[in-house]
C-alpha cells in the first residue's frame, strides 16, 4: 500500500471556505481557533498520521487484534503508536479546558479525524468512541462523575465505549435485556453485550464502558432503559484505579474487515453484578445515549470518507504507475500509463469528486454542530441545532455509501491487482463495508431522516435547506460561463427534484407510512446528492473567487473542473431517486413474503 499523504490543502480549503473558520473562531470560546494555529495543528497532525498511524495500517489486517486468556493484544506497534497520540494530546483537541481539553472548534477536530481514520481505520475508532463518552458524560454527567472520568478520558490515558447491542436485541434497543439492581448509591449489572469496539484492549490504563441496562420494575421498550457507567476498573477519590470489576471479555470476533479492531463480546456480572454508577435519571437512558449515538454518526461519515481518500491516493498512484495500452490516438511507441484512458480518468474524477462532496459536507455539518453549540444568539444555536439534526442521518449514511462505492472503484482501477491482497485496494473495500452497518444501519438512518427529522415539522427544515440551495442558484446565475450555466441547471434540476419527494414523503405518510419508508432509503441518497452538489457549487464559487485573485491557479481551477464533473455525472441522479422515493413502493410491498 503507498504511503498515506492527507491532503492538507484541501482540508484547509474546506475549512476556510465552506465551513468558516474566521467566523467559528469569534464564538465564544473559540478564539484560540485563528489561522495561526489551525495551519500547525495540522501540519502536524497530517505529519502523525503519514509517518506513525498510516505504517501500521497493513500490520494491523495482517495481524489482527489477538484474544488470549480474557485479554486482548493489540497489533504490533499500536501500543506505542497510542501512547504518541495520547502525549500529544491529540485527544483533547474539541473538550472543555476545566478537564484538560483543548476547547477548539469540532470543525478542526473532525478534520483530524479524517486524518487517522484515513492513515489507520482500526486504530481511530478507539478514540473515536472515547471522544462520544466524554461528550455524553459533559452533557448528562454529575459534577462528580465528570470531575472522575473526564481528565483520564481526554487525556487519553482512560478509553471509552458504548455498550447497546445484545445477542437478541441489534438495532432494537428496547429489547434490551441487561439488568441492573440497586445496591445503595450503586447498581450492579448483570448481562451480556455484544460488538463492543475496543471493550477490552492493552492501549490504555482504564476502559469506561457506557451500558444500557434495565431496572427490575422499570416499563417496557425503550421508556424502561437506563445507562450506566461501568468502568473497568472501579475508581475512587478522583479516578485513582482501584480493584477490577466484575466484567470480562469473553471472546472478540473474526470479521471482515477492521481487523486490528477488537470487536468483543462483554460478560457483565459473572460473579455477582459489575459496579455501574447511573447517568441521569432511570429510565432515560435511551435520550442521554443519543448524545453519544449522534457523535459516533458523524464520526463513522468520516470513516467514509477518510477510507475513500486513501482509497484515491492509491488508485491514482496505480494508475499514474501501470503501462498497460497506448492512449486512444497513440501512433505507435510504447505502452501508456492507464490514467491516459478515458475509462481509468472517469473512474479517478468519480472518486475525487464524491470525496470533496463527502469532505464538505462532513465539515459543513461540523461547522453547524459549533454553532448549536457556541453561537452567542439563541435563535441561531436553534437554527444550527435544527441543521444538524437534518444532516448528522444524511452525512452518516450517504458518506459511507459513497465510501463503499468509491473503495470498489478503487479496486477496478487496479484491476486484477486489486483483487490481490498485496496491492492494498482490498483492504479498504473490507474496511469500508463495516461503515454503513455500525452506528445504526443506514436503512435507519433513512428511516430516522423521513420519520424524525422530515415529519416532525412537516418538511419546514427541509424547506428551509432547500432555500438555501435555492440562494446558491440565484448566485450561480450572476456568474457568465458555461460551467456555471451547468453547474447551476443541474443543480436547479436535483434541488427541486428533493422538493417534490419531500412533498410526495409528507403527503404519503398520512396516508400510508410503510409507502413512505419505501422510498426512505432513495430519499436519503437524494437528500446527500443535492447537499453535496449544493456544497460543491459553493466551492466553484469560491475557487472563482481565489483564480480573481490570482491564488494558486492550478489548485482552484481543479476544484472548478471537479465541480463540473459532479455536476454532469453524479447530479443527473437526483430525478431518478425522486422517482424511486415516488413510485418504488407498490413494487417494493407487492410481493408475498412466502416469494421471496
Amino acid at each position: 500500500m503507498t504511503d498515506y499523504n492527507a491532503p492538507v490543502q484541501d482540508i484547509r480549503y474546506v475549512l476556510d471556505e465552506l465551513v468558516g473558520m474566521a467566523d467559528i473562531a469569534q464564538l465564544p470560546g473559540y478564539g484560540d481557533a485563528t489561522p495561526d494555529l489551525v495551519g500547525p495543528v495540522l501540519e502536524e497532525a497530517a505529519k502523525f498520521a503519514g509517518e506513525t498511524l498510516a505504517p501500521l495500517n497493513r500490520v494491523g489486517d495482517e495481524e489482527g487484534a489477538v484474544f488470549e486468556n480474557g485479554m486482548v493484544r493489540t497489533p504490533q506497534g499500536f501500543r506505542d503508536a497510542y501512547a504518541l497520540f495520547a502525549e500529544g494530546g491529540w485527544n483533547s483537541v474539541p473538550f472543555d479546558p476545566e478537564h484538560g481539553g483543548q476547547g477548539l472548534p469540532w470543525a478542526l477536530a473532525t478534520a483530524l479525524q479524517e486524518m487517522w481514520a484515513s492513515a489507520n481505520l482500526s486504530f481511530s475508532l478507539c478514540p473515536m468512541l472515547t471522544q462520544g463518552a466524554i461528550e455524553l458524560l459533559q452533557n448528562h454527567g454529575t459534577p462528580a462523575q465528570r470531575a472522575d472520568y473526564l481528565p483520564h478520558l481526554i487525556a487519553g490515558t482512560w478509553t471509552g465505549t458504548m455498550n447497546l447491542t445484545e445477542p437478541q436485541a441489534g438495532s432494537d434497543l428496547g429489547a434490551v435485556r441487561t439488568r441492573a439492581m440497586r445496591d445503595g448509591k450503586r447498581y450492579r449489572i448483570v448481562g451480556q453485550k455484544i460488538f463492543i469496539t475496543y471493550g477490552e484492549h492493552d492501549l490504555a490504563e482504564n476502559i469506561v464502558h457506557m451500558v444500557l441496562a434495565r431496572l427490575p420494575e422499570a416499563p417496557p421498550g425503550v421508556k424502561g432503559i437506563s445507562l450506566f457507567i461501568v468502568p473497568k476498573y472501579l475508581t475512587e477519590g478522583h479516578g485513582a484505579s482501584g480493584p477490577r470489576n466484575d466484567l470480562r471479555c469473553a471472546s472478540i470476533e473474526r470479521k471482515l474487515g477492521i481487523h486490528a479492531s477488537p470487536t468483543c463480546v462483554m460478560s457483565f456480572g459473572d460473579n455477582g453484578g459489575a459496579v455501574g454508577y447511573l447517568v441521569g435519571e432511570e429510565n432515560h437512558g435511551i435520550e442521554y445515549m443519543f448524545t453519544m449515538m449522534n457523535n459516533a454518526r458523524l464520526g463513522v461519515g468520516v470513516q467514509g470518507l477518510a477510507v475513500a481518500e486513501r482509497s484515491y491516493q492509491l488508485a491514482r498512484a496505480y494508475a499514474r504507475a501501470r503501462v498497460q495500452s497506448r492512449a486512444t490516438g497513440s501512433r505507435g511507441g510504447p505502452s501508456d500509463p492507464i490514467i491516459r484512458h478515458p475509462d481509468v480518468r472517469r473512474m479517478l474524477m468519480s472518486m475525487r469528486a464524491q470525496i470533496e462532496a463527502m469532505r464538505a459536507l462532513i465539515y459543513f455539518t461540523a461547522g453547524a454542530l459549533d454553532r448549536a453549540k457556541r453561537h452567542p444568539d439563541e435563535a441561531e444555536r436553534e437554527r444550527h441545532r435544527l441543521l444538524l439534526d437534518l444532516l448528522i442521518p444524511v452525512s452518516k449514511a450517504w458518506c459511507t455509501n459513497r465510501g463503499c462505492d468509491v473503495t470498489s472503484i478503487g479496486i477496478q482501477i487496479h484491476g486484477g491487482m486489486g483483487f490481490i491482497e498485496g496491492t492494498g485496494a482490498a483492504q479498504l473495500f473490507r474496511d469500508a463495508r463495516i461503515t454503513p452497518i455500525y452506528e445504526g444501519t443506514n436503512g435507519i438512518q433513512a428511516n430516522d431522516l423521513v420519520n424524525r427529522k422530515l415529519m416532525r415539522d412537516k418538511g419546514a427544515a427541509v424547506r428551509a435547506f432547500i432555500a438555501g440551495v435555492a440562494e446558491t442558484e440565484i448566485e450561480l446565475g450572476g456568474v457568465a460561463g458555461e460551467d456555471f450555466l451547468a453547474i447551476r441547471q443541474r443543480l436547479t434540476a436535483a434541488r427541486a427534484a428533493l422538493a417534490g419527494a419531500s412533498d410526495w414523503l409528507i403527503d404519503a405518510y398520512a396516508r400510508n407510512i410503510d409507502d413512505a419508508l419505501a422510498g426512505a432509503s432513495p430519499y436519503l441518497e437524494l437528500f446527500g446528492l443535492v447537499a453535496g452538489g449544493w456544497l460543491m457549487a459553493e466551492s466553484a464559487l469560491a475557487a472563482r473567487a481565489r483564480l480573481a485573485e490570482g491564488v494558486d491557479p492550478p489548485f482552484h481551477q481543479a476544484k472548478l473542473i471537479t465541480t463540473r464533473f459532479f455536476a454532469d455525472n453524479l447530479l443527473p441522479h437526483a430525478p431518478a431517486y425522486a422517482t424511486m422515493v415516488a413510485n418504488g413502493a407498490r413494487s417494493t410491498l407487492a410481493l408475498p413474503e412466502a416469494q421471496f
